[in-house]
C-alpha cells in the first residue's frame, strides 16, 4: 500500500484531536518560533517560517499570537529558548516510528518518551534504524468539491509536482522540498485555496498489522501527541480508517 494513500485521513483526524486538546497553538507557536530563530522574522525570506505561518493561519490563529511567537524567536520579546530533537523507534508489531520534538528540557523529553515507549511495547531506536523507510515531502491539499482532479493535477503538474492523489475527497499534492515553494506559489497565482500545507515525512510504505497491534499503535501515538514536548509523529503502520 502506498506510504501515500491515507495521508488526506490522517492528518483530519490528528489536526481534530489535536484540537480538541487544546494543544495545536501551542505547538504552532513552538514551531513559529523556532523557525523564526533559525532563519530570522520576514516570511518572505524564511521558507520554514512562512509555511508554519501558513498553517497557523489555517488554524485561525489570531495575528497577534502569530507577531508575538516570531518576536520571541528573533529575540525581540523574551521566550523560551527550544531545542529540536528527533527520536526514532519501533512501534508494537515492528512499525517504525520518528518522533519530532521541540523541548527546552531534552532531559525531561528523552526521559518522558522512552518511559511513553517501554509502558506501549515499544522500542527507542539508534539514529538512522527507521528514518530510511521514509521520504520528506512537500504537501499541498485542496478541496476536491471545490475543484476538480483534472484541474489540480494539470496545474500542480505544469509547476512541478511529483504526485496528485484523490484520498477521499482531498485532492493531496505531492512535491519535492525543494520544489515546495515554487508548487505553493504557482497554486495560489492561479487563485486554488489551500488546506493545508506543509513539509512532512511521508513513509515510502505502510506495514500491515493485526487489528489488535493496529489498536495498541494507535494508542501510543495518541499518548506521544499528548506529550507538550512532542511536535509530530509519523509512522508506517497501515491503521484502520475508524482507528485513525
Amino acid at each position: 500500500m502506498s506510504g501515500h494513500s491515507k495521508w488526506a485521513t490522517i492528518k483530519h483526524k490528528k489536526g481534530a484531536a489535536d484540537a480538541k486538546r487544546g494543544q495545536m497553538f501551542t505547538k504552532l507557536i513552538k514551531e513559529i518560533s523556532i523557525a523564526a530563530r533559525m532563519g530570522g522574522g520576514d516570511p518572505d525570506g524564511n521558507p520554514r517560517l512562512r509555511t508554519a505561518v501558513l498553517k497557523a493561519r489555517a488554524a485561525n490563529m489570531p495575528k497577534d499570537n502569530v507577531d508575538r511567537a516570531i518576536k520571541k524567536g528573533t529575540g525581540e520579546l523574551e521566550g523560551t529558548t527550544y531545542e529540536e530533537l528527533t527520536y526514532e523507534a519501533y512501534a508494537p508489531g515492528g512499525g517504525a516510528l520518528l518522533i519530532e520534538v521541540l523541548t527546552d528540557n531534552k532531559n525531561r523529553a528523552a526521559a518522558e518518551i522512552r518511559n511513553l515507549l517501554t509502558r506501549s511495547g515499544a522500542n527507542l531506536g539508534t539514529s538512522g534504524s527507521v528514518s530510511y523507510l521514509f521520504k520528506r515531502k512537500g504537501i499541498l491539499s485542496y478541496d476536491g468539491e471545490a475543484y476538480s482532479e483534472d484541474q489540480i493535477m494539470e496545474a500542480a503538474l505544469d509547476a512541478g509536482a511529483d504526485d496528485i492523489q484523490n484520498e477521499d475527497g482531498t485532492l493531496v499534492v505531492y512535491t519535492d522540498p525543494n520544489d515546495f515553494e515554487s508548487v505553493l506559489n504557482a497554486m495560489n497565482a492561479k487563485k486554488f485555496e489551500t488546506l493545508g500545507a506543509e513539509i512532512s515525512m511521508v513513509p515510502d510504505v505502510y506495514l500491515d498489522v493485526d487489528a489488535d497491534t493496529a489498536g495498541k499503535v494507535q494508542k501510543l501515538i495518541e499518548r506521544l501527541e499528548e506529550n507538550e514536548d512532542v511536535q509530530n509523529v509519523y509512522h508506517n503502520v497501515e491503521l484502520p480508517e475508524s482507528e485513525e
